[in-house]
């Protein structure tokens, strides 16, 4: 497991639901990803794809999460060199 694999578990370990609504995703990720930017990311198709309704707002499991968070931050850890 890769140390944002790591960071990225920690942070489904530590949420209190097994769902995120998407005007939560800024606390969720730490104020990496606001809820603007990912509305805009699934009107273009490149936002988490497993969504759903609930109460009229947009939620999603977080197993979802985690895994396009993984797939949009590989690259960028891959990259990176030891300090």
């Amino acid at each position: 497991m890769t140390e944002s694999d790591k960071i990225l578990e920690s942070l489904a370990e530590r949420w209190p639901s097994e769902i995120v609504a998407r005007k939560e995703i800024g606390k969720f990720t730490g104020g990496v990803l606001s809820s603007r930017t990912l509305a805009n990311m699934d009107s273009k198709g490149t936002g988490i794809p497993e969504r759903f309704l609930l109460a009229n707002q947009v939620a999603y499991p977080v197993s979802a999460v985690i895994a396009w968070l993984k797939s949009r931050s590989a690259a960028s850890w891959k990259d990176r060199k030891p300090a």
